[in-house]
């Protein structure tokens, strides 16, 4: 089955492309398929994430994944949330996608630390919501939810990963996510929880083998 991926974020189809493995799915991004990227007007993760499964499924006239995930900082009352790809300002449109992509990432983790500065409580989640879609009005989206319990640091450690991962420290592994290997990402965050849940939701209502 090709299952397109509602998302332009290269980084997040390589992590889906590997967390729904074991399916027999082609994930196709969107931008292979001239989609443009849907608008993301909601204030929740599950919203977000059934506009832009609803708005790849239309224009593919196929069924649709989409992944709307953020992470959540209690002192901040919840912020960045759903705004998490874009909490600081825009930054300038030069260069391609993933160097604009990489100065706003830069650009939204100085801005939580600047607002956290001096903030003793310390607690976060990343949260990753899918929606899958048989096709635009499918009336059963299959909604799967992970939260990934973090803590965030003072200043960014480690160069992998992407977004917020340099200044996220996950406690069981003493460490920041930029620092974690991808085999053990790909077994504990946000992400991969929420893909194992919809893994099983797929063999269960699309009947995928």
């Amino acid at each position: 089955m090709k299952l397109v991926l509602a998302s332009h974020n290269t980084k997040k189809l390589v992590e889906l492309q590997a967390l729904l493995g074991g399916l027999p799915v082609q994930l196709l991004p969107q931008p292979a398929l001239r989609i443009a990227e849907a608008q993301e007007p909601h204030g929740t993760f599950v919203e977000n994430a059934l506009a832009k499964a609803r708005h790849a499924a239309a224009h593919s006239q196929g069924p649709a994944i989409a992944d709307d995930s953020g992470l959540c900082v209690d002192a901040l009352g919840g912020e960045p949330g759903v705004a998490s790809a874009h909490y600081a300002p825009a930054v300038a449109d030069e260069g391609d996608r993933e160097q604009r992509r990489a100065r706003q990432d830069a650009a939204n983790t100085a801005l939580l630390l600047q607002r956290m500065a001096g903030e003793a409580d310390r607690r976060a989640r990343f949260v990753s919501t899918l929606v899958a879609l048989r096709h635009a009005l499918d009336p059963e989206p299959l909604i799967a939810s992970g939260r990934w319990e973090v803590e965030l640091l003072q200043a960014p450690r480690g160069r992998g990963g992407f977004g917020y991962d340099p200044v996220v420290l996950v406690p069981s592994h003493g460490c920041s996510v930029a620092e974690l290997d991808t085999a053990s990402k790909n077994r504990i965050s946000h992400r991969a929880l929420a893909a194992r849940q919809m893994c099983a939701l797929l063999r269960e209502v699309w009947r995928l083998p």
